[in-house]
């Protein structure tokens, strides 16, 4: 599979799911599954990194569901989804040896994601009449998945 669709995916879940991409970025470098050693992205797969980026992943699965969240296309929420995006498409993209590719496919999948998935979810919600909380919680599974999916398919 291209590293360049593979960046293009997590900045995808970036953009569903700000701290997700990193999370298991980290998991799949502490894995062996993203060749990291000796490269600027070698943190990523340290002991410790996983718990970190997974820790802030379970606090932003908790304070999405809340009814004072801002919008994911709020300047401060959309950006962060970019920065996020666009970090986990390079340490991708490093991994494939082409770190400026992964990091543009990074930010492009992380308006993608973060665009798209704010369209769906609304979309979703009102088909369901209003339910905010299960299409939350699949949405928190679609970006988990695509996530642990991705990070294992680069090798």
């Amino acid at each position: 599979m291209s590293i360049y669709l593979l960046a293009l995916l997590i900045g995808v879940v970036a953009g569903l799911r700000v701290m997700t991409a990193p999370a298991a970025v980290s998991i799949g470098a502490a894995a062996g599954w993203l060749p990291l050693s000796g490269t600027w992205a070698a943190f990523m797969g340290f002991r410790f990194t996983p718990y970190i980026f997974g820790l802030l992943a379970l606090v932003e699965f908790v304070t999405d569901q809340l009814p004072s969240t801002p919008s994911r296309k709020v300047p401060q929420q959309f950006g962060a989804r970019i920065v996020s995006g666009g970090f986990c498409g390079a340490v991708l993209g490093t991994a494939g040896g082409s770190l400026v590719g992964g990091l543009i496919a990074g930010v492009i999948g992380a308006v993608i994601g973060t665009l798209g998935g704010y369209e769906a979810r609304k979309r979703l919600v009102a088909a369901t009449g209003g339910k905010d909380l299960p299409i939350a919680l699949l949405e928190d599974v679609v970006a988990v998945l695509l996530a642990l999916w991705v990070v294992s398919s680069v090798l």
